[in-house]
C-alpha cells in the first residue's frame, strides 16, 4: 500500500478505478435500468470510501451515497465525492457519465479529479491544461431541457445550446473546449460540482455562483444550487447577462 501519494494523485486513482469499476458493472447485459444505476452507486461508493479509509483516515469525507454524519462542516480537509454522475446516463448505456473526487480544505477545492470512464479520459486539478482552444459559441445544457438562464444566456451571448448528460461531462467539455460555457440554475448538490469546478479552475475557467459570488464548499447544508463555468474571453459579457436575471 503507497500511503504517500499526493492527495492530486490519489484523487486521480480513486476516480479512475471507480470508472473501472463501473465499466466492468455495466459491462454486460446481466443487469439494466434503474437496478444497473443502483448497483453502479453502491459499488462505487464502497471501494472509494474503502480507499480513503486506508490512506486518508483523519479526513472528512462528503458523499452523495453515504449519510453525512459526524462534524464533517467542522473539519479542515474534506473529501467531497460523487461516485457516480449521471447515473440516468450510465443506466442507459450513454458515454456522458463521471466519477467526481474532490479534497477541500477550508471551503476551497485543494485537489481534484474527474474521470469519464466511457471515454477513458481522467482530468486532474495538477495536470490538466489550460483551456485556451478557439471560441466554439457552443453553451452546454441538460439533455432534459435548458434553464430560464441557460436559455437567455444562449439568447445574449449568441451561443448554441448543446444538450450534455451529467454535470461531470458538461464541466468537462468547457475545460476540453468543446463548448464555451456551462450555467446552472436548477439547483445542485456539492458533490455534483466540486470536482468538476477544482478542475474548471486549474483550466484557468471562470468559476463563480451565478451572482458571482465566489463558490464555497463543506457547509452544513451542502446544497449548491447554482454556479457558472465559462472560458474567460466572455465572462464578463456572462456575468453581465447573467446580472440581469439572477
Amino acid at each position: 500500500m503507497n500511503s504517500r501519494l499526493s492527495d492530486a494523485e490519489l484523487a486521480a486513482r480513486i476516480a479512475r478505478g471507480a470508472g473501472q469499476i463501473l465499466l466492468g458493472v455495466r459491462d454486460s447485459d446481466l443487469l439494466d435500468g434503474r437496478v444497473l444505476g443502483d448497483v453502479g452507486d453502491t459499488m462505487a461508493q464502497a471501494w472509494i470510501s474503502t480507499v480513503l479509509a486506508r490512506h486518508r483516515p483523519r479526513d472528512a469525507v462528503l458523499s452523495e451515497e453515504a449519510a453525512d454524519v459526524g462534524d464533517r462542516a467542522t473539519a479542515e480537509r474534506v473529501w467531497i465525492i460523487d461516485p457516480l454522475d449521471g447515473t440516468r446516463e450510465f443506466a442507459a448505456g450513454t458515454a456522458d457519465w463521471a466519477v467526481h473526487v474532490a479534497l477541500t480544505e477550508h471551503g476551497v477545492v485543494a485537489a481534484a479529479a474527474v474521470s469519464l470512464p466511457a471515454t477513458g479520459e481522467v482530468f486532474r486539478t495538477d495536470t490538466v491544461e489550460k483551456t485556451s482552444t478557439p471560441l466554439t459559441g457552443r453553451l452546454a445544457t441538460s439533455r432534459w431541457g435548458g434553464s430560464y438562464e441557460t436559455s437567455w444566456v444562449s439568447s445574449r451571448l449568441h451561443l448554441q445550446m448543446v444538450p450534455i448528460g451529467s454535470a461531470g461531462a458538461k464541466a468537462m467539455a468547457v475545460v476540453r473546449g468543446d463548448v464555451d460555457a456551462y450555467v446552472h440554475a436548477g439547483g445542485q448538490y456539492e458533490w455534483d460540482n466540486a470536482a468538476p469546478v477544482g478542475v474548471a479552475t486549474a483550466a484557468g475557467l471562470h468559476c463563480s455562483r451565478l451572482d458571482g459570488s465566489e463558490i464555497v464548499y463543506n457547509n452544513p447544508h451542502p446544497y449548491m444550487p447554482d454556479f457558472v463555468i465559462c472560458r474567460t474571453e466572455i465572462r464578463d459579457e456572462m456575468m453581465a447577462a447573467l446580472d440581469q436575471v439572477w
